[in-house]
């Protein structure tokens, strides 16, 4: 415990973040440690149940959701999605990655389910953010830390439509855009707005009564304000407390929406240690975690990652350590990282589960100093 809050101080000391909550699970034990404040130089002290805009590590939980699908038959893996969104039917292809947008070619075959669970759908983030076909991602479909400015999701769809891939169906690992088409899909399979379905299918048979997409007012002084690198490298407010995640958005962002808590992603993390079972419950089967947790990409996918997955693969909605290749990787260890300062991952070999959330931005996909110092630490723990 006191290795963790020394941790945790040294970076709000520093001025790196203003406060922070970690947790440390194997076994029966569990290390929760909150140190400093909701804000640059002061605010409410942060505590156990502090609530975080997760950004990417909603991805595990949107995958997990989706499978649920999958397991009742209602979805294959290797099935076209196109019958439940057609504007993925005909999808075209910039001839290069570095060709203009009117530079395209059919796709050489229908986008699965599959692809939209391993980042190899055709859409989504290179190591390059220059490429022409990228740009609109992020002007049209507002890709990112803004939910409240993203078109709703058939009007999100049909501007994705519009848009070229980057590269062919099953080609190449893309961050970021297949998670949000899982959850547009999970919502048209299911008949239900994505909230309703995850928190039917995940959320509460957890007991993740804390993660939403949205925080009511009743809960508001539990959600600190998100901060991000302004002028000369002062923090800046990004998001107030009553800002974007007060009120229900209109895209339910499956990349990168929900506000949890470090207890509820131990519940997440938990399940998929348990190989899909919750208090005797089934949430998930086993082979939808074993498939979740094992890296599909080949060693030329994985090469041409850059710094998003360095000595990883990626399962279904998190990267997948594959090489020993930094004092933090552990072969096997599943989980991810969010643009908003916060970690979560679990070791299956060890039962290991480590949860860091802040609410400071990162800057790019290298993870910074405070999620490394973490992560060797509970690698050791």
């Amino acid at each position: 415990m006191s290795d963790l809050y020394d941790l945790l101080r040294r970076y709000v000391d520093d001025g790196t973040v203003p406060g922070a909550v970690a947790l440390v699970a194997r076994g029966g034990r569990v290390e929760t440690v909150a140190a400093g404040t909701f804000a640059f130089g002061g605010g409410s002290p942060m505590r156990e149940d502090t609530l975080f805009r997760l950004a990417s590590i909603t991805k595990p939980v949107m995958a997990a959701a989706l499978l649920t699908l999958v397991d009742e038959g209602r979805l294959a893996l290797d099935e076209p999605v196109k019958g439940w969104l057609p504007e993925l039917a005909a999808p075209r292809v910039v001839r290069t990655p570095q060709a203009d947008l009117d530079d395209v070619v059919p796709a050489r075959r229908d986008v699965t389910v599959e692809d939209l669970l391993t980042f190899r759908s055709g859409h989504g983030f290179p190591d390059d953010f220059s490429l022409p076909a990228l740009q609109p991602l992020f002007t049209t479909l507002k890709s990112g830390l803004d939910p409240a400015h993203v078109p709703a999701p058939d009007a999100w769809m049909d501007h994705l439509s519009r848009i070229p891939m980057l590269r062919h169906p099953g080609e190449a690992w893309l961050y970021n855009t297949g998670s949000d088409i899982q959850g547009v899909l999970a919502a048209r399979v299911s008949g239900q707005p994505l909230p309703e379905f995850m928190a039917e299918r995940v959320l509460e048979p957890l007991g993740m009564s804390d993660t939403t997409f949205w925080v009511p007012a009743d809960r508001l002084d539990r959600l600190p304000p998100l901060h991000r690198p302004g002028a000369q490298g002062v923090p800046e407010v990004m998001d107030a407390p009553d800002g974007q995640w007060s009120a229900p958005p209109a895209f339910p962002s499956g990349a990168g929406g929900l506000v949890s808590t470090a207890r509820d992603w131990l519940a997440f993390a938990r399940m998929v240690l348990t190989k899909g079972m919750a208090d005797g419950r089934r949430v998930l089967s086993e082979e939808s975690v074993h498939r979740m947790t094992t890296d599909h990409l080949t060693p030329g996918q994985r090469a041409s990652c850059g710094l998003f997955l360095e000595g990883q693969g990626w399962g279904y909605g998190g990267a997948v350590d594959v090489d020993r290749v930094t004092p933090w990787n552990v072969p096997g260890r599943y989980g991810w990282v969010g643009g908003s300062g916060t970690s979560a991952h679990l070791i299956p070999a060890d039962g290991t589960v480590a949860v860091l959330l802040t609410q400071m931005t990162m800057t790019g996909p290298t993870p910074p100093a405070l999620m490394r110092d973490f992560w060797r630490l509970t690698a050791k723990r």
